[in-house]
């Protein structure tokens, strides 16, 4: 494997993201396929854009095995990435200035590519949602969301507003370890030590935002994503309603898409790619990626068949 570079991207253009510096990571000598998108990954709250590089565990491993290009964002307050001021939801207010930075992304490192794919997890995912039903002016072909559903418990939203009263706070390891992962037989021995070396202070922001507001709004902004979408979440996921009438229910919220993949995965917790079933997910998000390259090809007169449809 060739090594990650870490690397800033300071936006210059006119929009919403001017002068926001953001932080990232990527393989700039991994081998490319020929046809293969330019994947943009978005971590979830409480973690930097090194999620999806742990040793052992790493999306970007195993996206160099297939030659796929990754480049792992660190969201807006995150490591080197300038915080989103607003007074209103802070998902879409992420959402706004991120397809600001893809577009520049995709005009610095997309030559070649067929377009872009964004892996969203957990608050990344939701804000992969609201970003593809912007319908960007750069060519978004799908997202993969994991780690993101419909409700969540009752309790977790008490949980989250007892919180100090800070800007960002940050989830002491015990209370990540039991909300993020399955039970010790779902992952190696290593984790979840390994894990937290991707740990961050997260915006409480966030997290009142993705149990309320997020949550009442998902429906109406699904509804309006238009690309392919593939979905997965956790079987022993604490942090969401995890079942398939809710898995269900989120796929059907999707009712512009040309199609959705979605289920359950079994024997693993929240953060699915801390698991052993990581792999799995990784190679079926980069085959979802790749699929998404041939669906945007494919005739405008020609659309998918019922008996056609994944998922």
């Amino acid at each position: 494997m060739s090594d990650s570079t870490e690397f800033t991207h300071t936006v210059s253009t006119d929009g919403p993201a001017k002068g926001m510096t953001f932080s990232m990571r990527r393989r700039p000598d991994a081998p490319v396929a020929e046809g293969a998108p330019l994947v943009v990954a978005l971590p979830g709250g409480t973690y930097s854009s090194i999620y999806f590089d742990v040793p052992g565990q790493s999306l970007l491993d195993t996206a160099e095995r297939v030659g796929v290009p990754v480049i792992a964002v660190d969201r807006p307050g995150y490591r080197g990435s300038t915080k989103a001021e607003t007074d209103g939801s802070i998902i879409l207010r992420n959402a706004e200035v991120l397809e600001h930075l893809i577009g520049e992304l995709w005009d610095a490192y997309g030559s070649g590519a067929p377009g872009v794919v964004i892996i969203g997890h957990s608050i990344g995912g939701a804000i992969a949602t609201a970003i593809a039903a912007r319908h960007p002016a750069w060519p978004l072909l799908g997202i993969a969301v994991s780690g993101c559903l419909v409700r969540v418990p009752s309790e977790s939203g008490d949980a989250w507003a007892a919180l100090p009263d800070l800007e960002f706070v940050e989830l002491p390891g015990q209370i990540k370890d039991f909300v993020m992962y399955g039970p010790d037989w779902t992952h190696t021995a290593k984790m979840p030590d390994a894990g937290h070396a991707a740990d961050a202070p997260v915006p409480k922001a966030e997290l009142l935002d993705i149990v309320s507001g997020w949550i009442e709004r998902m429906p109406e902004v699904a509804a309006q994503v238009r690309v392919p979408v593939h979905s997965r979440q956790g079987e022993f996921d604490h942090l969401w309603i995890t079942d398939d009438a809710q898995v269900a229910e989120f796929k059907a919220a999707f009712t512009s898409a040309p199609w959705v993949d979605a289920r359950l995965v079994p024997n693993a917790g929240h953060c699915i790619d801390f698991h052993l079933a990581a792999k799995a997910l990784q190679l079926e998000q980069l085959a979802f990626a790749l699929e998404a390259v041939l669906q945007a090809q494919r005739p405008a007169d020609s659309p998918i068949g019922a008996t056609a449809v994944p998922g």
